[in-house]
């Protein structure tokens, strides 16, 4: 089959590699119907963080269960799926305390001797607890861009809404403008935000954020954004403030603009980050968020996608053949897509 290889730093190349088969009773095969690149991915791509050469990459798809274990109970050979960024078999004790990204036996794809989701097939581990069934089939396709959204960015952003606490009638900032930010925004819009405060100096991700739900823009960064949120909330500050980006200015930025008792919800992967402790503890800010769980959110947000409330597929501006993934990866990495998604079939 072909799956993406990860090479060098700004390399990544389609290559021939074994198909997957079943290895334990609890595995499923799942045909890749849609794939996606995520602003994760980024990090490795740009050399910021280690990864092996000649290595498979990937962690969001969703499609079709070819073949199942003996020991799979819940899954039928023919069922659409999504599969979340992390697989999980949803009995350990983390996975019912509702954080299923620290599964005691979960991990991520391309990982370990895991498929990575970046390819024609894909064995999944503990697939009872991880596949997420689409009732009723295959969907018509205009559906898979929000139901592949489902796998990272729509639950990730969802987690930092729920760690900053976003609740009806609050005034939310959102610091990040990627895939990853604009779900931050269209979460805190399903949670009851009153006000939502995008920080964005993109006019096509401004326009996603509109559609979302940002009812305010500040096209500015680092201290000039600062005093741009302060003015537009009197100087109190956000209610609840979304980190959606990772960097050590982001974060700096997050807990600024926070207002005094209100926690900061961070997803964006830490790279070069240092902990404003010194705002923390004389503004009593908090921080919640982390590592998102998305296969504990994805039934909720599923139900809203099937019924038309949601589309969290408008994240993704770039459709490319699914051998020319990697040219996904470089308009990412260069601003020129927001989320660049794939399909084989």
């Amino acid at each position: 089959m072909r799956a993406l290889v990860f090479n060098d730093a700004y390399s990544v190349s389609m290559e021939d590699v074994p198909d997957p088969e079943i290895q334990v009773a609890t595995d499923a095969i799942v045909r890749v119907v849609a794939t996606c690149v995520c602003g994760s991915d980024l990090w490795y791509y740009r050399g910021d963080t280690p990864r092996r050469p000649g290595s498979r990459i990937g962690h969001e798809f969703v499609g079709v269960v070819e073949a199942i274990g003996t020991d799979v109970g819940t899954l039928r050979v023919g069922d659409f799926v999504i599969a979340p960024f992390m697989y999980s078999d949803g009995t350990c004790p983390h996975c019912l305390n509702g954080i299923t990204s620290s599964c005691v036996h979960g991990g991520y794809w391309a990982a370990r001797g895991v498929d990575g989701g970046q390819g024609e097939f894909v064995r999944v581990p503990l697939a009872d607890g991880t596949l997420v069934v689409v009732p009723g089939g295959r969907p018509d396709d205009a559906l898979i861009p929000h139901l592949l959204a489902l796998s990272d960015v729509c639950g990730t952003g969802h987690h930092a809404a729920i760690g900053a606490g976003v609740r009806p009638g609050s005034v939310v900032a959102v610091v990040g403008d990627g895939a990853v930010g604009l779900s931050g925004i269209l979460a805190a819009r399903r949670l009851g935000a009153e006000r939502i405060i995008a920080l964005s100096r993109n006019p096509e991700r401004q326009a996603v954020a509109t559609a979302f739900g940002a009812t305010d823009l500040v096209e500015v960064r680092g201290q000039d954004a600062v005093v741009a949120v302060l003015e537009l909330t009197g100087g109190l500050g956000a209610d609840a403030t979304l980190e959606c980006v990772g960097t050590g200015e982001s974060m700096n930025t997050a807990f600024a603009i926070a207002r005094p008792g209100s926690r900061v919800g961070f997803v964006g992967v830490p790279h070069g980050v240092e902990f404003p402790i010194d705002i923390a503890f004389y503004n009593n800010v908090g921080l919640g968020g982390g590592l998102a769980p998305v296969r504990a959110y994805l039934p909720d947000l599923l139900a809203d996608v099937l019924d038309g409330s949601i589309e969290p597929g408008r994240v993704f501006d770039l459709t490319v053949e699914f051998e020319q993934l990697p040219e996904g990866y470089a308009a990412m990495d260069e601003r020129r897509a927001i989320k660049a998604m794939a399909r084989l079939s």
